[in-house]
């Protein structure tokens, strides 16, 4: 069993790894840290857990667990780690922005793996620290990486992608109080999220050389979880071709799905999975890339690369299904 620490724990992300993990086969929770709920039953803020996890959270960690996901909040996983030392083999996954960037990524002499699967599974397997992907940023970057990777991107790529309120986090703000949100749309942060550095560092890493634009207009949607983004860039080429590369890429991915038919967000919802639909119209290529923001964009891509460390089989604890409807 893998002894897991979980640092942050009143959060949706945490509450959602507590969902996962609690139906992992070979995970063992030993402590879930929080300063503003230490003492109290986890079920009295996860209430989805209740029956399902007899803890309590607490203000102390354990230094010895197998595993550390840190669910701080971007900003706050670095300071953490400075006051609190794990032991020599503890693992850490990061599910902030502090170590996504390879300029950021040094810590205690060892470097953070930026955790993307689909791009860096070999040495996912072998690292130490993860730094988990950005919802956004996974979103984008499933849909861009076989055009990359085929030193297709030449052109601007626009990116329009709407994400659920979750993404704003646990506590309310103006932008996130249910009625401001009800029956509202927005845009935010238009050409210069903070997910924009991540995603133009994985295309360089498949890319060399690539420096063209990347348009990203983030928007805030009216509902709670899940990401739909659309994306498009010029790709004068054979559409079958540009399918087949998709194909080739993502075949032995057991997370992303690819189509030339019509999806929508609620395929992934409440899973792991990310749905990617190509269509070509004239010289510009269309992809549709939709994922749940707190699993696949966060806690389930989490498990995921505890999987890979741990040398699981990767759907581990992931089997799930969307409701569809």
């Amino acid at each position: 069993m893998i002894k897991i620490g979980i640092i942050g724990g009143s959060g949706y992300t945490a509450g959602e790894l507590l969902r996962l993990l609690a139906n992992h086969p070979q995970a063992q929770i030993n402590f879930v840290y929080s300063t503003t709920n230490a003492g109290s039953p986890i079920a009295s803020v996860h209430e989805d857990l209740l029956g399902e996890l007899d803890l309590n959270f607490t203000d102390t960690v354990n230094p010895d667990v197998d595993v550390v996901f840190l669910c701080l909040g971007h900003g706050k996983s670095l300071a953490f780690l400075q006051a609190n030392v794990f032991s020599e083999g503890t693992k850490i996954i990061d599910l902030g922005n502090d170590f996504r960037l390879t300029a950021d990524a040094q810590f205690n002499g060892k470097a953070f793996v930026y955790g993307l699967p689909e791009l860096n599974r070999d040495a996912i397997k072998t690292a130490q620290y993860i730094a988990n992907p950005g919802c956004f940023a996974t979103a984008i970057q499933l849909a861009l990486l076989p055009l990359a990777k085929n030193s297709l991107l030449n052109n601007t790529v626009h990116i329009n992608a709407t994400t659920g309120s979750t993404g704003a986090g646990v506590m309310p703000s103006g932008t996130s109080h249910h009625p401001w949100r009800m029956g509202n749309m927005s845009h935010y942060k238009a050409f210069n999220h903070q997910h924009l550095g991540e995603i133009v560092q994985s295309l360089q890493q498949l890319q060399t050389g690539f420096d063209n634009e990347v348009l990203f207009i983030p928007n805030r949607g009216d509902f709670a979880r899940g990401i739909f983004a659309t994306l498009y860039t010029k790709l004068p080429a054979d559409f079958d071709s540009i399918v087949k590369l998709y194909e080739d890429y993502y075949k032995a991915e057991p997370f992303v799905k690819v189509t030339t038919g019509a999806i929508n967000m609620k395929l992934v919802l409440q899973t792991n999975n990310c749905f990617i639909g190509l269509e070509q119209h004239g010289n510009y290529l269309l992809i549709t890339s939709v994922i749940d923001n707190l699993v696949k964009g966060a806690s389930g891509q989490a498990i995921e690369n505890m999987n890979l460390m741990f040398g699981l089989e990767e759907i581990t604890g992931l089997k799930l299904k969307a409701a569809g409807f």
